[in-house]
């Protein structure tokens, strides 16, 4: 998987940049077919927000997470961006199991 994070009106430090590399890349965890994940972090007056674009064979996952403190939109972000992949995981699972079926 391929991981580039870039940074909207804000430094990505290391530590910021090690977070976010730690908390996106357990979504391998779940669905280990993912091309590549684009994360932006940005400021605004006082909104941080973190958003990511995960691709996968036949899907672009974009997930959006507005905080307070940076390092809370990107545990957010996890999240949901973690419940979408495992949406996408059961739902092709499903289709698999139900063509099987048909055959």
């Amino acid at each position: 998987m391929n991981l580039k994070i870039s940074g909207r009106h804000v430094e990505v430090t290391p530590a910021i940049h090690d977070y976010a590399l730690e908390k996106i890349g357990r979504v391998v965890r779940h669905f280990d077919h993912v091309i590549d994940a684009n994360v932006t972090l940005s400021v605004e007056k006082l909104k941080q927000r973190a958003e990511v674009t995960v691709r996968m064979p036949g899907k672009d996952v974009h997930v959006e997470a507005d905080e307070a403190d940076l390092y809370a939109a990107i545990d957010a972000l996890a999240d949901k961006l973690d419940r979408q992949i495992q949406r996408y995981k059961e739902k092709l699972q499903n289709h698999r199991s139900q063509k099987a079926d048909v055959n």
